[in-house]
């Protein structure tokens, strides 16, 4: 039987939610920072906005009593936030190549809205 969610725990679980979002966007924005302007600062901030994450889901998996399944779904969460930055970085570095690579970029306004060279 699934044990209900009491009204005190429910606030709780609405912060825990909210801290999960926004340690997670402070992880993924300070570690594309720390690698874009090469700062080892903006990694170890990085690394704390991650252990915040961490920290709200397991508080958000115990106020809403969340067992089973939904633990495993959590740890897949948690290692999917952990893993996602370093993997759209890689993207990003290997698909945009820059000038001084010795490759140039197409010009603004090559193509048109339709998709079709002008």
């Amino acid at each position: 039987m699934i044990d209900p969610v009491s009204l005190d725990d429910l606030m709780l679980a609405a912060i825990a939610g909210a801290m999960v979002i926004v340690c997670g966007a402070m992880y993924a924005g300070l570690f594309a920072l720390a690698k874009k302007l090469d700062r080892p600062a903006f990694m170890a901030g990085a690394y704390a906005g991650y252990a915040g994450l961490l920290a709200s889901v397991v508080v958000l998996a115990r106020t809403l009593n969340l067992d089973g399944a939904w633990q495993v779904v959590s740890a897949v969460m948690v290692v999917g936030y952990l893993v996602a930055p370093r993997l759209i970085w890689h993207l990003c570095t290997g698909t945009h190549v820059s000038e001084a690579d010795g490759h140039s970029r197409p010009a603004a306004g090559v193509f048109t809205e339709g998709g079709t060279s002008r």
